[in-house]
């Protein structure tokens, strides 16, 4: 069973879709542990779709993602296809990695690092 982060169906599925763009962009996010366990999952189907490659998967992975521009020239769905998806051609699964921090100083929260591999 998925976790909840205390979050209605529609603001998770909006919390899920930007810190996975986020991450697709960034590489590395810094995010509670619980959310980050949670998106790995998401990320790691989005990488797959990517190494794909057909339009199909490109359509599936549009739908998810919130269009944001990676830099001056590409878009996070560029990005993904083009760039990460080629990175990881030869490995099966596991493309990210969660690294545990403290708890957040503000309210004790417990905090990780999710980058890609």
């Amino acid at each position: 069973m998925a976790r909840k982060l205390g979050r209605t169906t529609d603001a998770r599925l909006a919390l899920l879709r930007n810190l996975a763009s986020d991450l697709i962009i960034h590489e590395r996010i810094e995010t509670t542990e619980a959310k980050a366990k949670e998106l790995r999952s998401v990320v790691e189907k989005m990488i797959t779709l990517g190494k794909r490659g057909d339009l199909h998967a490109r359509r599936q992975a549009a739908s998810f993602l919130y269009r944001k521009e990676a830099n001056e020239t590409e878009d996070v769905i560029q990005k993904l296809f083009n760039d990460i998806a080629t990175r990881y051609e030869d490995r099966q699964g596991g493309y990210t990695r969660v690294l545990k921090l403290g708890p957040r100083k503000g309210d004790g929260a417990k905090m990780a690092i999710i980058e890609l591999v």
